[in-house]
């Protein structure tokens, strides 16, 4: 039995992807527990597949998902995440904001029986923001949190770091009744988890920001609305 399955969104990713791949591979070879790295292609239009491929013949454990088309990254983590054989199932960007080794910390109440979900937080007294992002870019991302922590998720102060992890019965349950396809996906997902009764905890991380990073503040609209969106949707489908 697989006992951790990460799973790496991808979108047009063939210039990081291998950086990516090698670090992780590198350090899970290093553990105790079986693995394996689940690489959603998300429709790329680039070399994304290719390069996967050709890494798969010296780099072990990694299986490729390539979705028919783009369809988003909520997508590609939804296709991995119930694709996955791992007890426990950590998704992680493709660029490696939060290395590889802040693994253990991130699953360890996991492991021990005390959460269901555990999510990398930027924004704990604890975490480590080696580099940040640029100014315009903190600044979106402040005012999205406080809306999403004051109408959604009161409580959790970094819903979009990219470096959660799930148990295998958590995962299953809320990934299969997911529904948004774009950025917003993991508030869906963190908004059904405290709905269902999942026990999440948010643990500081390293975090180093890379310029090439794909979010965009044109997202900005579309978030807003998923936030209203997830509400509704949550309010009629667990009515008391």
């Amino acid at each position: 039995m697989i006992d951790l399955s990460i799973i790496i969104p991808a979108y047009n990713e063939e210039k990081r992807i291998t950086d990516t791949l090698v670090s992780m591979s590198n350090y899970l070879l290093r553990q105790e527990y079986h693995y394996e790295i689940l690489v959603v292609d998300d429709g790329s239009s680039d070399k994304t597949v290719r390069v996967v491929q050709a890494l798969q013949l010296t780099v072990p454990n990694i299986r490729i998902l390539a979705l028919e088309r783009n369809q988003g990254k909520g997508a590609a983590v939804r296709k991995g995440m119930l694709e996955a054989k791992g007890s426990i199932r950590l998704f992680s960007d493709a660029d490696g904001a939060t290395p590889i080794e802040e693994l253990e910390k991130v699953i360890h109440p996991i492991c021990s029986g005390e959460v269901d979900i555990a999510i990398g937080s930027r924004y704990l007294e604890n975490s480590d923001v080696q580099k940040k992002q640029p100014r315009y870019r903190v600044i979106w991302s402040r005012l999205v949190n406080k809306m999403v922590q004051r109408f959604l998720l009161p409580g959790i102060v970094d819903p979009h770091c990219g470096f959660k992890a799930f148990t295998a019965t958590s995962a299953e349950a809320l990934f299969q009744r997911s529904s948004i396809n774009e950025w917003s996906f993991d508030l869906e997902i963190l908004a059904m988890a405290k709905k269902m009764g999942f026990d999440i905890k948010e643990i500081p991380v390293k975090w180093i920001h890379d310029e090439r990073s794909k979010g965009r503040i044109s997202q900005l609209p579309t978030e807003i609305k998923n936030v209203y969106r997830i509400k509704k949707r949550l309010s009629k489908c667990y009515q008391q």
